[in-house]
């Protein structure tokens, strides 16, 4: 996938707490580390569940071919714009009125682009996400991020690299689990 996370959803405080509860810390001197963990686990999450969990604003470069094109990261609340990429990295918004944009019940983002010009790639700039923040996600999602994160900061010692994630946490995830078919 070519996407970059223009801006990352926030992890509040909360979340940290959650953990830090869950693994009986009430130092402060691990946070940092803690919130890494929490990162780390919602990325291990998406990867499973194949939805992004917390909504952040992305881009997906894509050819620049005309016809319709599936954005890979799932699911997508809005698209915003479309850019065509210059060989030397110039951007050129594209006329709104020039590309459709549709949104899927099953949260996939697709965009009819127009013929390309002189463009070879496309940026295209939308939102995604399950929850639009930490207290929004499923219950499910957040427990699973949270055992996981406190899973990794107690074999952080250890030398043997465990599956990820575990079963207690795939278990939670599991009917969050989107499968495609290539």
């Amino acid at each position: 996938m070519n996407r970059v996370i223009l801006t990352p959803a926030a992890l509040p405080s909360s979340a940290l707490a959650e953990l830090k509860q869950w693994l009986g810390i009430t130092a402060g001197g691990d946070d940092a580390l803690l919130t890494a963990l929490l990162a780390a686990a919602l990325e291990t999450c998406e990867a499973f569940t194949g939805a992004l969990p917390l909504e952040a604003t992305c881009e997906e470069r894509l050819p620049a071919r005309a016809g319709w094109h599936t954005l890979a990261t799932r699911p997508v609340q809005a698209i915003a714009a479309i850019e065509s990429l210059s060989a030397d990295g110039a951007r050129i918004p594209l006329d709104h009125a020039s590309w459709e944009a549709d949104l899927d019940a099953g949260g996939a983002g697709r965009v009819l682009l127009p013929l390309p010009g002189e463009a070879k790639r496309v940026v295209v700039r939308f939102t995604a996400g399950l929850a639009a923040d930490w207290d929004a996600l499923p219950e499910t999602l957040r427990h699973g991020v949270v055992r996981l994160a406190a899973h990794q900061h107690r074999e952080r010692d250890t030398a043997g690299a465990a599956p990820l994630p575990p079963a207690s946490v795939a278990a939670l995830w599991r009917p969050w689990r989107r499968m495609r078919l290539a």
